[in-house]
């Protein structure tokens, strides 16, 4: 009884892990999925389930065991961790095989049975397949065996049991003593099943004249000659629709003959065939012992480039770079039933090599010891890797040494300045106006620019010297001398010095600078973030200097270090929190002394330290991008101010060429005009000549469109460029602002008086209301209204003040012009 119940109990346990299976199986399952997902089933708390559970990777050509439970692993006779399925025990990998075969073919679970021989039994396990897919992409089985229990001893059923047909034939001898037929003595089960008759009928009956498939005077022939030449053979006949494998061994006049059902192998050889010639994935099969290619499918003909006759008549180090002949040689001596390699590298027919992943297994192929071999060319793969390792050390751009590599090499030639006696220095140099050539020809300028630049750091450098590209236009040298100070500072000045020359790009003729900082070690700094870090301080001062300059590192650096970081924290805040005010200063016409609109000025009054200037905090907001979303609010503040002064009263607001490349500009605009509902032709837009160095057809498209809009355009500091009327040809502009240079020196110098009258009276031809800035004394009004200039602006009548204030101011002007 207590062997009974617990046969009872495990059956029940089975039945019990096999529905928990299939439910998570089918409770992972989705209607937009084909197959469940590997993670909601695997991931989970499987608890002694695991144990029995084995996982299958089914991407590749062949299946591989990704790992095993332990009850899985006693089965199997080995680990199992990242093996092919064909390199399992025969009995394992069948069942496998099949059931995985079927699971994913259906695209459900597949429930089957293996009969293994084990310990002299043969034991009954079942096989539970679930086909899934990762999130990650990959097609999994998970598979679970159990035992269910049931055991034969195989010396008391293996003959009475088997499938195959067992027969014995004894010969019957002629007069003369020939054979010419048999006599069956014994046979199983299985023999009558194939041949479709009862063992009654097949026993003792002579197969001569039996009627059935053994009778056809063929296959008696071949049993006759077996007899006759004491050789044992075995042949295919067809009994029906099936295909029957006879196996036939002679001891004296007594023929033991094997009827195997070889239907389905046929079948499956056929679909072997089919899979091999039509497979896109390049096979082949060669002989173990000769390494001759036997077989070859379209694929590897048409992507090694041999013709089939080729293929067939070389052996496999053919297809070898003859410097690995000796490691492929070794690794054939070591072939197993199964294997996949690494990596290989194999030569095509015109020569050039590819590298591939080889898979393979033993094989018989027409009485042949062979191996069948699945080929993945994975040359672009490599390649693609090998570039993805470049550039984790190197700009994609200009192709040197990036911040990582930089700061490696840097720190090897710290660590052996001392042993060498020699100093190392850290040069980093950053272009000057590069930011110009961005915002005026566009990026794709840019990069080419900074392909130049590269090249030209490279040769002044030379060899012995690292060149390193750190991001944007900043570049860094690693150089190691016996008198570090004195040899960067020469290199220093011959950089600065090449890099100013002018660069052709497309017929532009591009003229930029360069500002170089110094450090020194270990001065300076004992390590390669501190060298580099004080490299870029000295750097920044070059740059406040004046640029187009070097400069060592010093001790005060560090302080205007911390002050700029400290100004950049500040700036980023100081938008959210409100912190930034618009003052006004008044554009006064001249003819009829009153206010003709105002100007905005940004302002930021700081919470602890007051009022900051614009020259201080403007060009720290350009480098950091933060000029595009103040702009964007000094636009929308103006307009809304505007709106509460006299009817004909203008606004002008500044814009740089950043907010101007933002191609969604003109929209910014309109928005502006709507949400404060500012007529447009009280809004005048103030730009600066660097916004037509490119003089792109984008550029003009944009302002034409916000003429459209009836904006005003204005062009701030006129005549201090160097082609000032051609913009003029360019684009009509409604004001042109004169210098405030121009205008200090009206009284001192004859030749600011000219300037001032031919812009005037340029102006008067051109229909475009000219502007003086920066008028500070009664005599300066009295020249600029004699030279016909229309409105001037300046400390005379005002400087800039808060909208709160701009009501006095009104008041005041009324009052002079009625006094007047």
């Amino acid at each position: 009884m207590g062997a009974i119940a617990t046969k009872q109990k495990t059956a029940a346990t089975l039945l019990n892990d096999l529905a928990v299976l299939q439910r998570k199986w089918q409770a992972a399952t989705r209607p937009d999925r084909s197959l469940p997902s590997y993670e909601e089933i695997m991931l989970g708390s499987l608890g002694r389930l695991s144990d029995h559970i084995a996982l299958l990777k089914a991407d590749d050509a062949c299946l591989h065991v990704i790992r095993a439970g332990r009850y899985v692993q006693q089965w199997l006779g080995a680990e199992a961790y990242d093996v092919p399925v064909a390199g399992l025990v025969p009995d394992c990998a069948l069942s496998f095989t099949e059931t995985a075969a079927s699971a994913l073919k259906n695209r459900k679970p597949y429930l089957g049975a293996a009969h293994c021989a084990r310990d002299g039994m043969m034991r009954v396990y079942d096989i539970l397949a679930m086909p899934m897919r990762s999130r990650g992409g990959g097609t999994y089985v998970a598979i679970y065996v159990n035992e269910r229990g049931t055991r034969f001893n195989l010396l008391d059923t293996i003959v009475g049991a088997s499938a195959e047909g067992i027969l014995s034939l004894a010969a019957v001898r002629d007069e003369r003593g020939q054979p010419f037929d048999f006599q069956v003595v014994y046979l199983n089960r299985g023999a009558s099943d194939l041949l479709a008759i009862s063992p009654e009928d097949l026993q003792w009956s002579r197969i001569g004249s039996s009627g059935h498939q053994l009778g056809d005077p063929s296959v008696l022939a071949r049993l006759i000659d077996v007899v006759t030449m004491g050789v044992s053979q075995a042949f295919e006949v067809m009994c029906g629709d099936r295909c029957l494998r006879l196996s036939a061994a002679v001891f004296g006049d007594l023929i033991s003959l094997t009827l195997t059902d070889v239907t389905e192998l046929k079948r499956r050889e056929r679909s072997s065939q089919l899979l091999f010639s039509g497979n896109p994935m390049p096979m082949w099969l060669f002989d173990i012992a000769t390494t001759e290619f036997i077989a070859v499918n379209d694929a590897a003909v048409e992507h090694y480039g041999y013709d089939r006759a080729s293929f067939l008549s070389k052996k496999l180090r053919d297809i070898w770079p003859r410097d690995e002949w000796e490691v492929h040689s070794e690794a054939l001596g070591n072939l197993g039933d199964a294997y996949h390699s690494s990596n290989w590298r194999h030569l095509k027919a015109d020569g050039t090599e590819i590298e591939v992943l080889t898979f393979g297994r033993r094989m018989n192929f027409e009485g042949r010891d062979a191996f069948l071999v699945a080929a993945v060319d994975i040359t672009e793969r490599r390649k693609a890797e090998a570039r993805v390792a470049y550039l984790a050390h190197h700009d994609a751009l200009t192709g040197l040494p990036n911040r990582v590599l930089y700061l490696d090499r840097l720190k090897a030639a710290l660590e052996r300045a001392p042993a060498d006696g020699r100093e190392v220095a850290v040069l980093c140099a950053d272009l000057d106006l590069f930011k110009n050539v961005n915002d005026s020809f566009g990026h794709p300028v840019g990069d080419r620019l900074l392909k130049l630049v590269a090249a030209r750091l490279r040769d002044v450098a030379g060899v012995n010297n690292l060149v390193a590209r750190l991001g944007g236009d900043e570049f860094a040298i690693v150089l190691e001398a016996d008198a570090a100070a004195a040899a960067a500072g020469a290199l220093a000045t011959r950089l600065i010095r090449a890099l100013s020359e002018p660069y052709d790009i497309d017929g532009i003729e591009i003229v930029i600078g360069a500002s170089v900082g110094i450090a020194i070690a270990p001065g300076d700094g004992a390590t390669s973030d501190e060298l580099l870090r004080n490299a870029d301080m000295a750097l920044y001062r070059a740059k406040e200097e004046g640029r187009g300059a070097h400069c060592f590192f010093e001790k005060d650096m560090d302080r205007q270090a911390q002050k700029r970081r400290i100004l950049e924290t500040d700036l980023r805040r100081a938008l959210a929190q409100g912190e930034f005010q618009i003052h006004y200063q008044p554009l006064v016409d001249v003819a009829a002394y009153r206010i003709a609109g105002f100007e905005a000025l940004l302002r930021w009054k700081h919470p602890e330290k007051g009022m900051i200037s614009p020259a201080e905090f403007i060009p720290v907001a350009e480098d950091i991008g933060l000029i595009g979303p103040i702009g964007e609010w000094v636009l929308r503040q103006a307009c809304e101010e505007a709106t509460r002064w006299p009817a004909e009263t203008k606004i002008a607001v500044n814009l740089s060429p950043v907010q101007f490349r933002n191609r969604n500009l003109v929209q910014t605009v309109m928005t502006a005009l709507a949400h404060s509902g500012l007529a447009a032709h009280r809004l005048e837009l103030e730009i600066t000549e660097s916004l037509f160095l490119a003089d792109s057809e984008a550029n003009l498209a944009t302002l034409h469109a916000l003429r459209a809009l009836g904006v005003r355009i204005s062009m701030d500091d006129f005549g201090t460029g160097y082609s000032s009327l051609s913009y003029l040809r360019s684009f009509p502009f409604d004001k042109i602002k004169i210098d405030r240079s121009f205008v200090r020196d009206l009284a001192s110098r004859p030749d600011c008086a000219a300037i001032v009258r031919a812009i005037s009276g340029l102006g008067r031809s051109l229909n475009i209301t000219t502007t003086a800035e920066g008028v500070e004394t009664s005599d300066q009004l009295d020249r600029l209204r004699a030279e016909g200039c229309d409105q001037v602006q300046g400390f005379l009548f005002s400087p800039a003040l808060p909208a709160q204030e701009l009501a006095a101011l009104f008041a005041k002007f009324e009052r002079d012009v009625r006094a007047a």
